[in-house]
């Protein structure tokens, strides 16, 4: 992935948690099942973070 890609977010919102997806945007990229989160505006910064082109390493 180089410096300039980008990813795209899917976020499926409930009350409690959010359920994470994201693919990135080249042909024939499969979207990832990222895991759950809590429903916290704490744990969207930190998804955030973690996506940012200077540690965007998802687990």
């Amino acid at each position: 992935m180089n410096k300039h890609s980008m990813i795209f977010l899917g976020l499926d919102t409930h009350k409690e948690f959010h359920e994470v997806a994201y693919c990135e945007e080249r042909r024939g990229a499969v979207p990832v099942h990222y895991g759950r989160i809590p429903s916290s505006k704490a744990s969207l910064k930190k998804l955030r973070r973690q996506f940012e082109p200077s540690t965007r390493v998802p687990h």
